[in-house]
């Protein structure tokens, strides 16, 4: 990724004060379980994990604790800048026992740079901010660079699964995607992107239907 300066995550990232068991875990369990600051090889935070998955923007680590606790074998890292969500995601490792998960409480393109070439098995961007006026679409997360980045550091084969309520985005992603030729998109019918995958975990933000249209859930294969 080329360097343009330091990066800039839009959107608010404190909503409201973080209750006193969280920031508790936040200054006694996060430092543990933070992803080094400098370029590392995931293998590395796991000795023997069966694969390296990592969820960009986990919001508050429901879809990630959740994921981690059905594969306990998988080794889990997520991304999110907003600190309520890290705080969050946080008790929700400590809760279930987690030791399987790794967070950056930052920008994912950051932590993207600092991942070696071909190192992830999955990548999860699920129901990112919309930002749905036009002039704020350069904000989005979804942009070539950034496709790039996700295809050079999963592996061939590796799997990235987008999901969007947002009409828009999830026509905004497709063709940003699969004009990368760097994925292909396996769906054969409209049930394969309009009906959740069998793997997926439903979060209570998703519940709220936020957005303009039905769920949309793309599986992309790194070739």
């Amino acid at each position: 990724m080329e360097d343009h300066g330091p990066l800039r995550s839009f959107g608010r990232l404190k909503s409201r004060p973080i209750k006193p068991r969280q920031a508790a875990l936040m200054e006694a369990l996060l430092p543990e379980i933070r992803v080094p600051q400098e370029a590392f090889d995931p293998r590395a935070l796991m000795p023997g994990a069966a694969e390296v998955w990592l969820e960009i923007g986990f919001g508050g680590g429901e879809h990630m604790a959740a994921q981690a606790a059905r594969r306990p074998e998988v080794l889990v890292i997520g991304a999110e800048p907003f600190l309520n969500g890290v705080a969050s995601a946080v008790r929700h490792v400590e809760e279930q026992g987690l030791s399987n998960v790794r967070l950056h409480d930052g920008d994912a393109r950051e932590l993207l740079a600092r991942l070696p070439d071909a190192c992830l098995d999955r990548a999860f961007i699920l129901f990112p901010d919309p930002w749905p006026k036009a002039r704020h679409h350069k904000r989005r997360l979804i942009q070539p660079e950034v496709v790039a980045e996700l295809a050079r550091a999963l592996k061939p084969g590796g799997r990235l699964r987008f999901a969007t309520d947002w009409a828009n985005y999830a026509d905004w992603t497709l063709e940003r995607v699969l004009a990368s030729g760097l994925f292909r998109w396996e769906a054969e019918r409209a049930d394969d992107w309009r009906r959740p995958p069998l793997d997926h975990i439903t979060t209570r933000y998703e519940e709220k239907r936020l957005g303009d249209c039905a769920p949309v859930f793309f599986d992309f294969v790194r070739r």
